[in-house]
């Protein structure tokens, strides 16, 4: 019995350690994957107007949002960026994530690593 109450006892206290105002970003996944993150202080306001919600800088439509969580970083910046036309003519090389080359013609959905002269890129493929 004594067992089982310091177990419980030392249970709860580790899931009273952490709080939202341990998180310094409000984050946003909408339904197409995308997130957006806001940070948060004492003096940032959430509205709702319908059917938009604000929060900071940020509007978002409510039946576009998939979930919110707090978070430790800001989400939004994923490292995955758009390839220019004129990069596209320029590609030495592809890698999937498992670091194997690939032509254009094997490229689906997913990551991919773009190598061009200008240099290395992570693309997302839709």
């Amino acid at each position: 019995m004594k067992k089982t109450l310091l177990l419980f006892l030392m249970a709860m206290m580790g899931t009273m350690g952490m709080k939202a105002a341990d998180y310094p970003y409000l984050t946003f996944e909408l339904t197409d994957g995308t997130k957006a993150s806001v940070s948060v202080s004492s003096d940032v306001a959430m509205t709702f107007s319908g059917s938009t919600l604000t929060i900071g800088s940020e509007t978002f439509t409510l039946t576009n949002l998939s979930k919110m969580y707090f978070s430790t970083s800001d989400e939004t910046t994923t490292g995955i960026s758009a390839l220019e036309t004129a990069d596209s003519n320029e590609i030495e090389a592809i890698y999937n994530l498992q670091g194997h080359k690939v032509s254009r013609d094997q490229m689906q959905r997913g990551v991919y690593i773009i190598k061009t002269k200008k240099g290395t890129s992570k693309i997302t493929v839709k």
